[in-house]
């Protein structure tokens, strides 16, 4: 680590750290953070020339405390007349956020584009931000290592950038935390950070901000990564061979989507991981024996996160291969045929209330079950209330004045497609990663590194594979929710 000294125009940055083990570019992130020039602008002198993103430090002979010269121009804010019309580029930077409808890109420091679509993805979630926004410096206790601790701060701070940013945000400060937690994130090759798996990223960030959140000491925080993600699944585990039977419950953050020549569409993918083979010591043989796994979902989550299955480990090559096999996925998804008997009694009566109401919008009548009473009490609402209606549980909403309305929130298991993570290229370790999210206006943007893109909802259910093009490989649904 090697502190230097930058002259641009009239001013003097003291104590600028540069990692030599990250490129160039990521020591024009930092100065674009200090001096508001973006990267692609920045002339810095060195011995031999202009420094270039993609130099070996050790050839540029950079010394201690050495003093760089730095040319480019900062993004500025047009100002308008005293008098005259207002435009967008006048505004302050948080109203700009606020007309352009969507947060900013993030800056690739060197093949994160697994991260940057990640972070992409779980900034979307309202209740998320919210629980970070609680969570403070003194929030760690001892069940916390301070790394977590920092990586959970540095999270909180990221989503707070992106919220108030037009410009694109360069990482660092997570991007660093990310490794030091996780070191698999930091490989090398060549002296080049390289390509990693973005499913990794986003399980490894969940399981961070699990233990953060749930220990921050707020009662509100407990369990609160659970709540939004968390998946309880029942099994059955049978032997045919021997009679065996057995039962057992897990708590998992995402469904699997197997991939093979049967499955057409996601449902179909998801049925398959639902069942598997095993083969473990059987009591009743004295041998190994092979049994049946059938699994089913017994506690639904907000944000339901399904993961395509892609991804194989090949032996010819040494690496992660890739199933390019087109799997359709739909904007509405209907989970109710994949629960127990037990879940699907308790969304038996939230979906008729759903039904119902949106029969009334189509201009339909209500089913009879229900009385007209009881319908002008149920309102649709999209999940962005608390974050702890799971199935079995319900949660009180309160009226305009903060008293309990007395109403409760309750899921259906039906969700709609709020956010795509998808990969193109043929290996996990290479290609390229980029995000596909849903705003609060319903407008998609496709979030490329630094560079957010508008698109339309129609083409986001053909990222489904098939080819070389982006496929999807980790899609969020949101549940639809009613208030009774």
């Amino acid at each position: 680590m090697l502190t230097v000294s930058v002259k641009w125009q009239k001013e003097l940055l003291k104590a600028v750290e540069i990692d030599t083990s990250q490129p160039p570019y990521v020591f024009k992130c930092q100065l674009y953070d200090l001096t508001g020039v973006p990267p692609e602008r920045q002339k810095i002198m060195v011995k031999g020339g202009l420094l270039k993103d993609d130099a070996d430090w050790s050839t540029v002979g950079l010394k201690q405390g050495q003093k760089l010269m730095m040319m480019g121009t900062a993004d500025e804010v047009v100002k308008a007349p005293e008098k005259g019309p207002v435009f967008m580029e006048d505004l302050p930077e948080e109203e700009q956020v606020v007309s352009l409808g969507h947060s900013a890109g993030l800056f690739n420091l060197g093949n994160t584009c697994y991260m940057n679509s990640t972070v992409q993805c779980l900034h979307s979630v309202p209740e998320l931000k919210s629980s970070l926004v609680k969570y403070s410096h003194s929030g760690r206790n001892n069940d916390v290592d301070q790394t977590s601790h920092m990586l959970t701060i540095a999270t909180r701070d990221l989503f707070g950038e992106l919220d108030k940013s037009v410009k694109p945000v360069a990482p660092m400060q997570f991007w660093t935390l990310l490794r030091k937690k996780y070191p698999q994130f930091g490989q090398l090759h060549n002296g080049v950070f390289m390509q990693q798996d973005a499913e990794e990223c986003w399980t490894q960030l969940l399981y961070t901000l699990s233990q953060s959140l749930r220990s921050a000491g707020s009662s509100e925080n407990i369990d609160t990564v659970k709540d939004l993600f968390g998946i309880d699944l029942a099994s059955r585990i049978h032997c045919q061979e021997s009679g065996e039977e057995t039962s057992e419950t897990e708590s998992v953050y995402s469904l699997k989507c197997h991939i093979s020549q049967e499955v057409n569409h996601l449902h179909e993918g998801l049925k398959h991981a639902l069942k598997s083979e095993l083969e473990k010591a059987s009591p009743a043989l004295g041998r190994s024996a092979i049994y049946l796994k059938e699994s089913r979902i017994n506690g639904l989550p907000r944000y339901l996160t399904i993961q395509f299955v892609r991804f194989f480990w090949k032996r010819e090559s040494n690496q992660k291969a890739k199933i390019l096999r087109k799997v359709d996925y739909p904007l509405e998804l209907d989970v109710y045929d994949l629960c127990s008997d037990e879940l699907r009694k308790q969304l038996e009566g939230p979906r008729q209330l759903l039904r119902d109401e949106e029969g009334k919008k189509l201009g339909l009548k209500a089913n009879e079950k229900s009385s007209s009473s009881k319908d002008d009490d149920v309102k649709m609402i999209d999940g962005e209330g608390s974050s702890n209606a799971t199935s079995g549980e319900s949660t009180v909403t309160t009226s305009q004045e903060g008293v309990p309305s007395g109403k409760e929130t309750r899921l259906t298991g039906i969700y709609d497609l709020v956010a795509v993570l998808t990969h193109k290229g043929r290996s996990a370790d290479s290609g390229h990663y980029v995000a596909w999210v849903k705003q609060e206006s319903g407008k998609w943007i496709e979030f490329d590194d630094d560079n957010p893109i508008p698109q339309r909802e129609e083409d986001i259910v053909k990222l489904s594979g098939g080819g070389d093009w982006h496929m999807a490989y980790i899609c969020m649904y949101k549940a639809r929710t009613v208030s009774m």
